[in-house]
């Protein structure tokens, strides 16, 4: 019976293992943050750097929080997965375990606890530290691309082309009501007199009237990369974070912004967001990537 038992036992962490190996195996990237929970500050006793390059040793390409990641990465976050160390108290022991998740904070793979009996901190989380990846050594990790780490793009309501069309032609009729308003004619006469003609009316001369122009300012967002989505496309920056969704018109290279009151237009080699904040007409550049 303790036989048929301990068999069962070796059949069930064999099949785990190789479960956890095939789960890790569709994951491009690993993320190290900069600082653990369990500890005060970054980096502290070079914990996060050991981590990352324990990860780099056993085959991942491991990055760390905030610094500049692959444009793949950028598309597609779930491409990725955010490590963590889990720290166990005891009485005169250290442990430590590396834990794995996903996209969706879906824990996909947690370590065996590394132990150490060190006194001084340093030497005690390292040495557990190492302990613990001995199980991940033991993977053999190898990157295989898989289609279920692909991101989900939501699913958008469709609009109709009668509903498009009548906003585009909305559109249109207020960008004309803004030019004549910002048309300001002057009219200058001189006073009757028998001996001088009528002094005909004369425009605002064209300089002073470019002085009203809605200036353009340089947006503070960074570079934006569009992504396809149902009828347009979603604006990421390097986080990455969605910053706008925008949707097609049918007018060239002219964009209406979801949730925003705003316009997106190119103008020569320019995006340009064209909104209304405060009844003022606002402009600001883009930097997007298609």
């Amino acid at each position: 019976m303790k036989t048929k038992i301990s068999a069962l036992l070796i059949a069930f962490f064999i099949t785990a293992s190789v479960f956890s190996q095939a789960n890790l195996n569709n994951y491009k990237y690993v993320i190290v943050p900069n600082k653990f929970d369990f500890l005060k500050e970054k980096d502290q006793y070079q914990l996060n750097a050991l981590t990352k390059f324990l990860f780099e040793k056993y085959g991942f390409e491991a990055l760390m929080e905030g610094e500049k990641y692959p444009d793949d990465l950028i598309r597609n976050r779930c491409l990725a997965l955010k490590s963590n160390l889990l720290k166990d108290s005891g009485m005169f022991k250290t442990k430590l375990a590396v834990e794995l998740k996903d996209c969706n904070d879906a824990v996909v793979y947690t370590s065996e606890m590394g132990e150490s009996r060190e006194k001084e901190f340093k030497k005690a989380f390292t040495e557990a530290l190492r302990n613990a990846f001995n199980s991940i050594e033991k993977l053999a990790y190898k990157y295989e691309p898989s289609t279920q780490t692909l991101a989900t793009v939501p699913q958008e309501t469709s609009v109709t082309n009668h509903a498009v069309a009548a906003e585009i032609q909305q559109l249109k009729e207020e960008i004309q009501n803004l030019k004549k308003e910002k048309e300001v004619v002057v009219e200058v006469a001189a006073p009757k007199t028998a001996t001088l003609p009528e002094v005909p009316v004369v425009k605002q001369p064209e300089m002073e009237q470019k002085t009203t122009e809605t200036p353009v300012k340089q947006a503070t967002t960074g570079v934006l990369y569009a992504q396809a989505i149902e009828n347009g496309f979603q604006l990421v920056d390097s986080t990455p974070k969605v910053v706008y969704k925008i949707k097609k018109t049918g007018i060239a290279d002219v964009f209406m912004v979801e949730n925003k009151n705003a316009t997106l237009y190119k103008k020569d080699a320019n995006w340009i967001l064209e909104y209304y904040e405060n009844n003022e007409l606002k402009q600001e550049m883009l930097n997007i990537k298609f």
